[in-house]
Formats: C-alpha cells, sequence, structure tokens
C-alpha cells in the first residue's frame, strides 16, 4: 500500500509580490520589422516622422500592440496601424505647438484630429476607423512608466470620440442571378482544373522535341518546378520557337499538369466560399490537415477565423462527396497540392505556382478576381461589367439559405446567435424586397380576415334564432329569413345582397359566387357546409389541370379560408353529416365556366 508522502508549509518571500523587472526596450530606431503571430512579417519605417521623440514613443508603443501575447495579431492590421500613424504627426505639423514629446500633447490635439478629419471628407464610419488607431497608440504610451502625459490628455484617451457613433452600411450579397453566374463559371473552371491534373503529357512525335520536353518534366518532378535560366527549358524554348510552337505562356503549361496556377484560385476560392459559407479570411487560412470527423455524407472544416479573439478556432459540418461538395473540393485540393507541399514546405491549403515559384498563402487577389470575372464577361444585374468582392461571397451564400428557408430564423442562424444572424445577414439591401413583399403580405392577410365571413356553428345558429338581438350584423325582424335560406346565395346567406362593401349603395354584389368568403355581409351556417365541400372538391381537382403558380394565383386563398378559418369553425361530426348530405343529394352550385365545361 502507497501511502502519501507528507507535504511541506508554504512559504512567501517579501520579494514575492515585487513586479518584474520588464527587459528594455530594444526598439531605439523608427525602423524595424514586427513578427505577426499570423502572416509573417511587417516592416514599420518612421524615419521621416518628426519630431522625433514622439515618432520613438509612437514605434515602441506599436511594436508592444503586435508583440506575442499584443491585441494586433496579424500582419494586415499591424500595416493598418502603422500608415494609420503618420497621418497624425501630419496634423500635427499643421497645428504648428511645440511639440516635442508625448509629455507636449494635449486633449485639444485628439478632437482636433478628429475635426481635421472631418474636413478631409472622411465619412463617420471611415474616421472612426482611423481615430481608433491613434487612441490605442496614445493609451499604450500613456502606460510606459518613464513617460510623462498630461491629466487633461489622460481623461480625453478613456473615450474613442464624444460624437455618436454611426454604424457602418452592411456588405450586401449579390443577387440570384450574379451569384448563379459566378456558381457556374467557377464549376467550369474547377472541373476543367482537375481534368488538367488527369491528364497525361502528349507524347510528341518529333524526337527532339520529345527529348526536350521529358528533361523539363523530369527536373519538375525532381525540384518541384524549372526556373526560365535552367539549360533545359531554354533547349526546349528554342525548340519549339523554331517549329513556330506556342512559347508564350510555356512555363505555365509545363507546371499546369503538377501545380496550381494564380489564375485557378479565384474559381476554387469563389465555389468553396458560395458553397460552404465561410469567410473570405477564413477560405485562406485553411491548412491541409482541415477535414476531421466524416460522418453520414458531411464532414467538418476545421478553421482559424482570426477576428473572433479568444474563440478563433472554430469548425463548420459541410457536405462531403464529389468536388461540387465542399469536403470533396477540398480533399481534391490536398491531393492535387500535395507535390507542390513537398517542395515548398507549408500547412496552408493553397500552394500554387505564380510568376514561376511555388508560393504559400494567397496574396493579390483582386488582380486575380478582377482577370477571372473579365475572361467570363460576368455582368452584374444592370448588364454591366462585375467587379466582384470576394468578401461579399458570404453574404451572398447567407442570402440563398435565407430565401430557401423563407425566412425561418431557427433554420436560418446556422453558426450564430438569431439575433447576429438577422442583424447582419438578413438585414441586407438585396433581401429588402423580400422583406416589404412580406409586410404587403401580411396587411392582405390582415384586411382579407377582417371581411371574414360570419361563422356560425349550430348552438349559434339555435341562440340566434332564441334571441334575434345577439345577430348584430342584421335587424332582428330579419334574422329568421337569414337562417331560414330565403338570403342564400351560393355559399353562404347573404345579410346585405344590396349593401355589398364591394358595390354600390342599393346595386347587386358584383363579386364572383366565392368572393362570398371574403365578405363581411356573409353567414355561413352548417347547412351551407355542402356546398362549400363541393366547391373545395372542385378547387383541389384544378390542381391537376393548372400549374402550381396559376393555381395559387385563382384557388390559392379561397382555399386557405375554407381550410383554415371555414371547416375549423364547425365539429367532426356537422362536417361529416355535411359530407354523407353531399354523397347523397348533391346541391345545386353556381359553378365558373370551366366547371361545366
Amino acid at each position: 500500500m502507497i501511502r502519501p508522502r507528507r507535504g511541506r508549509r508554504v512559504s512567501f518571500h517579501p520579494d514575492d509580490g515585487a513586479a518584474p523587472i520588464e527587459a528594455a526596450d530594444s526598439v531605439a530606431g523608427l525602423r524595424f520589422i514586427i513578427t505577426a503571430q499570423n502572416g509573417g512579417d511587417a516592416l514599420v519605417d518612421y524615419t521621416a516622422l518628426q519630431p522625433r521623440r514622439l515618432a520613438l514613443a509612437a514605434a515602441r508603443a506599436l511594436r508592444h500592440l503586435g508583440a506575442p501575447g499584443g491585441p494586433l495579431t496579424v500582419r494586415s492590421t499591424i500595416k493598418a496601424y502603422a500608415v494609420t500613424l503618420p497621418r497624425f504627426f501630419a496634423y500635427l505639423a499643421q497645428t504648428r505647438d511645440r511639440i516635442v514629446g508625448p509629455e507636449d500633447l494635449r486633449a485639444r490635439h485628439v478632437d482636433g484630429f478628429e475635426a481635421w478629419l472631418e474636413t478631409e471628407g472622411l465619412s463617420r464610419t471611415h474616421l472612426f476607423t482611423v481615430l481608433v488607431k491613434v487612441v490605442a497608440i496614445l493609451r499604450r504610451i500613456a502606460v510606459e512608466p518613464d513617460v510623462r502625459i498630461s491629466t487633461d490628455l489622460r481623461e480625453r484617451l478613456r473615450y474613442i470620440s464624444a460624437k455618436p457613433f454611426q454604424r457602418a452600411r452592411p456588405r450586401d450579397a449579390y443577387s440570384p442571378f450574379v451569384a448563379r453566374r459566378l456558381r457556374d463559371a467557377a464549376r467550369t473552371d474547377v472541373e476543367r482544373l482537375f481534368r488538367r491534373f488527369a491528364q497525361r503529357s502528349a507524347v510528341e512525335g518529333d524526337a527532339s522535341l520529345h527529348r526536350a520536353t521529358m528533361a523539363v518534366e523530369a527536373v519538375i518532378s525532381e525540384h518541384g518546378r524549372i526556373g526560365h535560366e535552367h539549360p533545359a527549358l531554354k533547349s526546349l524554348y528554342f525548340i519549339r520557337m523554331r517549329r513556330e510552337l506556342p512559347i508564350s505562356t510555356l512555363i505555365e503549361d509545363l507546371h499546369a499538369p503538377h501545380h496550381l496556377l494564380a489564375r485557378d484560385l479565384p474559381p476554387l476560392l469563389v465555389l468553396l466560399s458560395l458553397e460552404a459559407g465561410l469567410e473570405l479570411e477564413c477560405c485562406k487560412a485553411l491548412t491541409i490537415d482541415c477535414l476531421r470527423n466524416p460522418s453520414a455524407g458531411t464532414i467538418e472544416v476545421a478553421y482559424l477565423k482570426r477576428r473572433a479573439h479568444g474563440a478563433e478556432h472554430k469548425s463548420l459540418r459541410v457536405r462531403d462527396g464529389g468536388t461540387g461538395t465542399p469536403g470533396g473540393l477540398i480533399r481534391r485540393l490536398i491531393e492535387v497540392t500535395a507535390m507542390a507541399h513537398r517542395h515548398c514546405p507549408s500547412d496552408n491549403l493553397w500552394v500554387y505556382l505564380r510568376h514561376g515559384r511555388l508560393r504559400s498563402g494567397i496574396d493579390h487577389w483582386q488582380e486575380m478576381t478582377d482577370a477571372w470575372t473579365r475572361r467570363h464577361a460576368i455582368v452584374d444585374d444592370e448588364g454591366q461589367p462585375l467587379r466582384l468582392l470576394l468578401s461579399r461571397l458570404r453574404k451572398t451564400h447567407k442570402a440563398l439559405w435565407y430565401r430557401k428557408t423563407e425566412g425561418h430564423m431557427a433554420r436560418f442562424a446556422v453558426g450564430h446567435t438569431v439575433e447576429v444572424a438577422a442583424r447582419h445577414y438578413a438585414d441586407i439591401p438585396s433581401l429588402r424586397p423580400l422583406h416589404e413583399a412580406a409586410v404587403a403580405d401580411a396587411f392582405d392577410e390582415v384586411v382579407a380576415a377582417a371581411r371574414a365571413p360570419v361563422l356560425l356553428s349550430p348552438e349559434q345558429e339555435a341562440d340566434w334564432r332564441a334571441v334575434p338581438e345577439h345577430a348584430g350584423i342584421v335587424a332582428p325582424d330579419a334574422v329568421a329569413p337569414l337562417l331560414d335560406g330565403d338570403q342564400d346565395v351560393w355559399l353562404a346567406s347573404c345579410a346585405g345582397f344590396y349593401a355589398s362593401p364591394h358595390g354600390e349603395p342599393g346595386a347587386p354584389c358584383p363579386q364572383p359566387f366565392w368572393g362570398c368568403l371574403d365578405c363581411g355581409n356573409a353567414v355561413i351556417t352548417a347547412c351551407k357546409l355542402p356546398a362549400i365541400l363541393a366547391f373545395l372538391t372542385f378547387v383541389e381537382a384544378e390542381r391537376e389541370g393548372l400549374t402550381a403558380s396559376d393555381w395559387r394565383a385563382k384557388f390559392g386563398h379561397v382555399h386557405a379560408r375554407i381550410t383554415s378559418q371555414v371547416l375549423p369553425a364547425f365539429s367532426e361530426t356537422v362536417i361529416a353529416e355535411a359530407r354523407d348530405t353531399l354523397s347523397m343529394a348533391p346541391p345545386p352550385l353556381y359553378l365558373p365556366p370551366e366547371a361545366l365545361a
């Protein structure tokens, strides 16, 4: 039996509570490199900024913000801070105030910079993004132990702007028309791309040309690529030139069966983003081990969302099958880039050939995207050449899913709370016509419900006969003729055939016979149920001869009125008796001409 060892008493030394002494800042110049946690190195050059002591303080602050554990983790964000700070120095130079170091700054300088940005024509949204970076730098400078900051500046740094924040206009989705054009073009290119990898190099009939081609292929297989200075490539180049064969894209043509090319990236990104709904930044950061946990035709895609501070690592379950599904597309990409990953070690999914060199990670993507849309002549809804923004594809995916779910938020809000999904992905300009149509339909339903007929169950009919004053819609002496059928019209009894809400006072009702179901003068009792059931049978039989849209336009409303309002007002026993009556003695009906043909 093992007995626990006796512990030792805990003791503390007075020096244990002292704060550790941080190493001295090594930034002594104004040109330095910050190694970001994501994206690589960012070069910062502040050698032209004046005054020098304030520039040094700003440089140290930026270095601390971008250090490991700091809030700036992405290279692009660090560069955005770096290019914003010189604007603040440009404003300070215009103030003509004597500023040497951070101790000379005042609250009026921050407020003045905000006003200066407004005079430069910046919108409130853009202005806020600039001001927040400058305030963040000044806040970092203010916490330095050896820096003296004025009291009013410390108070001013408690907030970004005294003016109300103006929310940015939401990024809109592309229309279904544009989305269809993009998806079709991307699928065509992706299918052609993967067929390219499956094809073998054609054997040249010319022996010397064949040997030169095979020599180049051997170099590519061994080293992953071949440069334009390589003797084997030069030999092939001149042989093809003498035979007047194409040489303008020779390097790309030789590498195309082995590697992705830069021109292949736009269709891949478009198809992946439209099918999976991943953000552009997440698509670009996918790794070769992102596929996990396959199950029943689906698979999880693990991805990194840097903007989700504290929850950057996420996963999304997507369809898994052929290259038309997100899972199958990523799996095929991993296969065709295996050779490129051996010669260009990287865990990034995107390794491709650009300008004769293997690269990992995607850059200059807007230039490549513009070339792709021009090649396919893709236009927008107005017929103008489309300038495709890949960042709008996620909104497009969400908008298409919103239309498919018909706005059902419980099904639509995948990966978000209902509030976030409604604010960021449902409340966008391209879906506004859909929402306006839904509101119009709701008003139409309310108006139709307000004109609904009076539905009398046998118990209510007996009450009207016993106490005619309970009727309300007609005079007490007119209740008995109304219920006895003296005023029957088509599908109901009419409380005012010459006082129709659909016509002139004193004139007969102009509505067709089923218009009674939308009239407040109509009174439907149990004795009218056989006629209504016969008409319902006719309406449902019309489905076979009409298209779904035509039937809905002609009979959809009256069918809904009968099935959802009229019949539920009567008991099952009463409806069963009406069906028996209909089967034994069908009542005379005023049917439309097509029913009599």
